[in-house]
């Protein structure tokens, strides 16, 4: 039965977790944690985006029509 190295790749090269110091792997794991934040901010960004154009669309139905008198002003009567 063969054993299972832990390995981690960087620019394409393998490394064995059992041969990095320790002080090497606590900044790996803080590098997968800002990863991590990152790919979760990213999310929360998207989600805010979509809810954005969703506000917009909502404010362009909703703004009043634009007059005919040619002045740019709407009154109440030209409704």
């Amino acid at each position: 039965m063969s054993e299972e190295t832990n390995t981690i790749t960087i620019d394409d090269k393998e490394y064995s977790l059992d041969d990095l110091s320790d002080e090497c792997k606590t900044e790996i794991q803080s590098l997968q944690f800002c990863e991590g934040e990152i790919a979760r901010l990213n999310a929360k960004l998207a989600v805010a985006g979509t809810a954005r154009i969703a506000y917009q669309r909502a404010v362009a139905e909703l703004m009043p029509e634009e007059s005919d008198d040619g002045d740019g002003v709407l009154l109440e009567e030209d409704k």
